[in-house]
């Protein structure tokens, strides 16, 4: 009894921020995003090291990681707003790189608030595709090289999320919910970004381990990486809490679950060309 009590409020006993110095403050949010990035970079470092993977020396591939990086972040950006709140941007450009809202000529500090991944993920293959262009690679090539190690960064970005209680789950009252107080009620919700940290990080990066030698066509990681975080995602938004200026957009599904259909055959098409080009070379 005394664990369901600790477990249900948890995120209350949470401080989102990590280390606080005067008036500046370094949250446990944007930390968790920057080891993601660490853990990634360590294990693509090895698989160089060891010559697992002989495409790209050491400083190629941290010049590629920070176009990633870069990418990343626009592409989140951007996909935010034109996924999620189209209207609102239009009317208020400025707010979209800015870390300020804008009303009748106020200025108010924010943050930039409002991050998509799906549009994270358009930003990041554009920059493998612009980089495979000027190494003159496949872009499975490489994308094939990153991805097994993305789900693991995932899992700290997902925790990331849940320290700063965000992005939480929907209403329940089976004793797995917890008391989230950004949710604004006392209402026990389902803890959808640990589900997520689980599934489309812990379970996709062991299933991708445990294939991607028994699969060695060109495009099989990037595939299974794409369909398999949609397909876990697609589920898990029945879980989540969908956003409250869109609610359900088409046959009760959420924005997240069509970018995650999207995904999915996103995922067979890569797995459809990669294994064409291979059979054809």
């Amino acid at each position: 009894m005394d664990f369901i009590v600790w477990w249900q409020t948890l995120p209350s006993k949470m401080d989102p921020i990590l280390l606080s110095i005067g008036s500046f403050s370094i949250y446990w949010y944007s930390t968790m995003y920057l080891v993601a990035f660490g853990v990634v970079y360590l294990l693509c470092r090895k698989k160089i090291n060891n010559n697992e993977y002989t495409k790209l020396t050491l400083l190629e591939f941290e010049d590629l990681l920070s176009w990633c990086f870069i990418a990343l972040i626009i592409g989140a950006r951007l996909g935010y707003v034109l996924f999620y709140n189209f209207e609102y941007y239009i009317d208020n450009p400025l707010e979209i790189f800015l870390p300020f809202s804008i009303k009748n000529g106020v200025w108010k500090f924010t943050g930039i608030a409002g991050m998509s991944y799906h549009g994270g993920v358009i930003g990041v293959l554009i920059a493998i595709w612009l980089y495979a262009r000027k190494k003159d690679l496949h872009l499975y090539t490489i994308a094939d090289f990153l991805t097994p190690a993305i789900p693991l960064g995932y899992f700290f970005g997902r925790i990331g999320n849940f320290i700063n209680g965000e992005l939480y789950g929907r209403v329940t009252e089976a004793s797995i919910g917890m008391y989230f107080p950004n949710a604004g009620d006392y209402q026990l919700r389902h803890p959808s970004q640990l589900y997520e940290a689980f599934f489309e990080g812990i379970v996709l990066y062991f299933l991708i381990k445990s294939l991607k030698t028994r699969f060695t066509f060109l495009g099989f990681n990037s595939g299974l990486y794409v369909f398999g975080y949609a397909f876990f995602r697609f589920f898990i938004e029945y879980v989540r809490e969908p956003d409250k200026h869109l609610q359900f957009i088409l046959l009760n599904l959420t924005m997240g679950q069509l970018l995650c259909i999207a995904m999915m055959i996103g995922g067979i098409v890569i797995w459809f060309t990669g294994y064409k080009t291979a059979t054809e070379n």
